[in-house]
């Protein structure tokens, strides 16, 4: 906001100096032998009726102070032609002389300044209320995405801790492995994901870590076949788009799911993502997508609007046997260098 008044700051300088070289080239040209007066004489007029109404614009606006705004323009009226008359070098030669300049400027500059300096005010006015307005539209964008990528399932989290605590009791060997997943995956949630995009490596690795904790529920084989494919190390995406869908993967499956039952795939093709993700459908009616304590495909249709406005396409088909999304986005950010910077930095 400074700045763009700083830029006013600056066009209203070049404006009047550009006017004065006007108003003083033009009296030159006519071979008048007082043009620097008369110069001075006019600027002082055309700035003090300007800023004087411009002043009375700013602070008496407003239905309760119209009475107050009245009486000052009409103070800025009467007295608009007393700079041009005063440093006028004839203007005391005679009465005659004083009341035709003081008429002349009346009828001329006077009205002439006051429409410009409104003009002005009202140029400023919307300009900064349109940069407000996307100030405050920006803020209220950020703030719901950071309340929509709040929203993991707490649940997982609470099922997590008693599992680890398990295979802690049972002194299984997997336990410190499943230790340095949760704890990589809070660290991506509570930090790295702040930032408004991550490396799509990155986001991999959080699914991976989240996939690791969760066949902690299962004894079969991994229940999720994960793949991975195209030039993404450079890619760059916003973070936990893809967690509330492998999430809703889980609790829309069977309780009891088969190795690779629930396939996911990320695909980068022509600086375009594909996510696809399927599972069983569930037969229990319970494990829907809108069930307490789920996100669901609400939050993601969401975030996906905000963040990637005409540049997604968001497909779920849905059958007695299996749950299918897939979600397309295009124009994905590319970063080589700080991609390269994250991945000797781990």
């Amino acid at each position: 906001m400074k700045r763009i008044k700083k830029v006013f700051t600056l066009i209203h300088l070049v404006v009047w100096k550009l006017l004065a070289l006007l108003i003083g080239l033009q009296l030159w040209t006519e071979g008048d032998p007082n043009w620097r007066a008369l110069t001075v004489s006019t600027l002082l007029t055309c700035l003090y009726v300007f800023y004087s109404h411009f002043y009375i614009l700013t602070h008496y606006q407003g239905k309760a102070r119209k009475v107050s705004y009245y009486f000052r323009l009409l103070f800025v009226i009467l007295t608009g032609p007393l700079p041009f008359v005063l440093f006028h070098p004839r203007a005391f030669a005679s009465w005659g002389n004083f009341s035709d300049y003081y008429a002349m400027t009346l009828a001329s500059a006077v009205p002439l300044f006051l429409f410009l300096s409104w003009l002005a005010r009202i140029t400023e006015n919307l300009v900064l209320n349109t940069i407000r307005k996307e100030q405050l539209e920006k803020q209220a964008v950020e703030a719901e995405l950071y309340y929509l990528k709040s929203q993991i399932n707490p649940h997982f989290l609470f099922n997590t801790l008693n599992n680890i605590h398990t295979l802690v009791y049972k002194q299984a060997p997997a336990a410190p492995e499943a230790v340095q997943r949760l704890s990589s995956l809070m660290r991506y949630m509570i930090y790295e994901s702040n930032a408004a995009l991550v490396p799509l490596v990155r986001e991999i690795d959080y699914l991976r870590d989240y996939i690791g904790l969760q066949q902690l529920r299962y004894k079969n084989s991994p229940v999720v076949d994960l793949k991975v494919q195209g030039e993404f190390a450079s890619c760059h995406i916003a973070p936990l788009l893809f967690i509330h869908l492998l999430e809703n993967a889980y609790k829309h499956s069977p309780a009891r799911l088969e190795a690779g039952q629930v396939k996911v795939k990320v695909e980068v093709n022509d600086n375009t993502l594909i996510f696809s993700i399927q599972n069983p459908s569930a037969k229990n009616p319970g494990n829907s997508l809108e069930e307490p304590g789920g996100i669901g495909l609400p939050n993601v249709r969401k975030r996906l609007a905000l963040l990637y406005p005409q540049q997604h396409s968001l497909e779920v088909s849905h059958s007695d046997e299996l749950f299918t999304i897939v979600l397309h986005i295009q124009g994905l950010k590319m970063q080589s260098h700080d991609t390269k910077t994250y991945l000797l930095h781990h």
